[in-house]
């Protein structure tokens, strides 16, 4: 195996190797996932376990707010995408485009 350079900033994929679009870094969440993801960082962010670490738990509870963020926007991209996607086969079909 070759040596790691500890500089490369390049994400790896699970087998070490750089990602390809063949070969995504990860599965990608959907947005009701990543709401999912957040509800449970706000809820761990506000259970008795974090009380003694206020600073952990607002971390956390920022974490969660910017996935929401993420899931929003992800999900109006996806919409976007979708009606694009619509135009484009109907001007295909009218033969335009």
């Amino acid at each position: 195996m070759g040596k790691t350079d500890s500089t490369d900033t390049t994400p790896a994929t699970q087998s070490g190797a750089p990602p390809t679009p063949l070969a995504p870094a990860a599965s990608q969440l959907t947005p009701d996932e990543m709401r999912g993801l957040a509800k449970r960082l706000r809820a761990r962010a506000d259970s008795v376990l974090f009380r003694d670490q206020p600073h952990q738990a607002a971390d956390m509870r920022q974490a969660a707010s910017l996935i929401e963020q993420f899931a929003a926007l992800s999900a109006e991209i996806l919409a976007s995408a979708a009606v694009i996607d619509g135009l484009t086969r109907l001007l295909d079909v009218m033969g335009g485009a």
